[in-house]
């Protein structure tokens, strides 16, 4: 538990806050999707193809939805950085069309390691304010991992934490970077969890901290969790430290299964990859990027280079985001039959690629999947 005296003077400060500087995370934690349907009948969604593989697997869900005759009309955009004002930014044109369309398909992107330019995907959740990522992780009938029981769902604070990006070094040899944790952010957050958890039928939220070592950061998401929980009577709060809840997953997912586990930025981006790993690894694990005006989802394993245009890749990732856009946007029908084929064709074995255990390229796997369909 938290040591109250060393939370006093920030928890205080920002409990008795006016509620006007809090109007933004008070609020409804997400619009609906406001997309409207073309005179062909179909809705405009962004594609960002990606970097590496993306393209070759953004190909895939083009045909699989094809196939399925999804009414979808997709407008590809770049978000290669461009020089604007002596600052590096997405184009335009990409920002437009994903204000205009509320709703994205996105593709791995390359992040350069140690310099270069800002993470793409960082710059986009900041771009669009998406304050909450979603993992899913669920085990898949028929494709064998040491765990068979995993069905997780991490709801990860998307905005700031470590990943603020404020760095800077202080003398030769020593660099400081900030971990920036602000009340709003918490509670919306937070609020998006309580709401997610009500929707799914998930009677538990926790809330993943650090709190014991960083007592005024996570000390401030924590009380904004338990003021938060206390306008959902009907789901249980509770709290536990990150490096426990790392340590009882991989012994038993089992009992995580009933609940929604929120977190700070970084520790959400830890424990998701970990709980990918119990059911086979990122390439199976969906992502989305959820905003108040619009929502972006996401395959968030790597672009791969080293196979790229061979025929390899593995689409199922982006395909699986693609089914929580669909759901996003009140077409789960669509979203069902699709992802029965996957799981269907995952469950048989004979036509999965290599980093599933099978033989297949990318192009057998997607036409295997739309025999199913």
């Amino acid at each position: 538990m938290l040591a109250s005296r060393s939370l006093s003077g920030a928890t205080k400060r920002a409990l008795k806050r006016p509620q006007a500087f809090r109007t933004y995370a008070a609020a409804a934690p997400t619009a609906a999707f406001a997309g409207q349907k073309g005179s062909n009948g179909k809705y405009t969604v962004t594609l960002v193809p990606g970097d590496g593989i993306g393209p070759e697997i953004s190909e895939s869900v083009k045909a699989i939805y094809s196939a399925a005759n999804v009414p979808i009309q997709w407008e590809e955009v770049s978000v290669t950085p461009i020089l604007k004002g002596g600052k590096t930014v997405i184009p335009d044109a990409a920002i437009q069309s994903v204000k205009k369309n509320t709703v994205a398909l996105k593709g791995p992107l390359a992040t350069p390691i140690g310099k270069g330019h800002v993470s793409l995907n960082l710059t986009l959740r900041r771009t669009f304010n998406l304050f909450a990522n979603v993992r899913p992780c669920v085990s898949i009938k028929g494709f064998k991992t040491p765990y068979d029981d995993v069905n997780t769902v991490l709801i990860r604070e998307n905005t700031e934490g470590e990943y603020s990006g404020i760095e800077h070094e202080i003398v030769d040899g020593v660099v400081q970077s900030i971990k920036l944790i602000t009340w709003d952010a918490s509670e919306r957050v937070a609020r998006y969890a309580f709401h997610y958890a009500q929707s799914q039928g998930r009677p538990r939220v926790t809330a993943v901290h650090k709190a014991n070592i960083m007592k005024m950061s996570d000390g401030m998401f924590l009380s904004a969790c338990r003021e938060v929980s206390k306008e959902f009577p009907d789901i249980k709060y509770d709290e536990d430290l990150l490096d426990r809840v790392c340590l009882q997953i991989t012994q038993n997912p089992a009992p995580y299964s009933d609940r929604v586990m929120v977190m700070p930025n970084l520790y959400g981006d830890i424990l998701s990859d970990m709980c990918a790993g119990l059911i086979g690894g990122l390439g199976l694990t969906p992502s989305g990027n959820i905003g108040r005006d619009a929502s972006i989802f996401e395959a968030v394993h790597g672009s791969a280079p080293d196979i790229a245009g061979k025929g390899l890749a593995n689409p199922t990732a982006l395909l699986l985001s693609s089914m929580m856009m669909l759901r996003h946007m009140n077409l789960g029908e669509y979203a069902n039959t699709i992802e029965k084929a996957t799981l269907a064709t995952i469950a048989e074995g004979k036509t999965i690629t290599g980093d599933l255990g099978g033989k297949s390229s990318t192009q057998e796997y997607t036409n295997a999947i739309i025999s199913r369909i």
